[in-house]
């Protein structure tokens, strides 16, 4: 029998007027430190983000969660990519009131973190 690790993920939203609280789910952040994995995917619902009206630039937001892409991955990522998974994922998943933020951190455990983090992707952003 397989051996499951314990991992924790995040929701990345987009909330376009934060004073609303008002959001669409456009990704997912999954770290499991068993595994040395920290990964993140992403996607606009360019139908979805047209609903808001509220003139935020998509491109924006597609630069930030590359940033966040980036951040994951550790490379182009400045002194936050230096960091360990963990503080790296503690980083990206701090409250913030900001267009681009993540819901507060849920536990879970898996066989296979990449499996895992397609899984919620599909349930919580597709």
């Amino acid at each position: 029998m397989q051996e499951r690790s314990l991992f924790e993920y995040a929701v990345i939203r987009v909330v376009p007027r934060v004073e609303r609280e008002e959001f669409i789910n456009v990704g997912v952040i999954l770290y499991c430190a068993k595994q040395k994995f920290l990964k993140c995917l992403f996607e606009i619902d360019e139908q979805k983000f047209s609903c808001f009206k509220c003139g935020l630039d998509q491109e924006t937001v597609l630069e930030n969660l590359k940033a966040i892409q980036h951040i994951c991955i550790g490379i182009n990522a400045g002194p936050i990519g230096e960091l360990d998974l963990a503080s790296r994922f503690r980083w990206l998943t701090a409250t913030r009131s900001t267009v681009v933020q993540s819901s507060k951190v849920h536990p879970g455990f898996c066989i296979d973190a990449d499996e895992t983090l397609n899984k919620l992707f599909e349930q919580l952003v597709r």
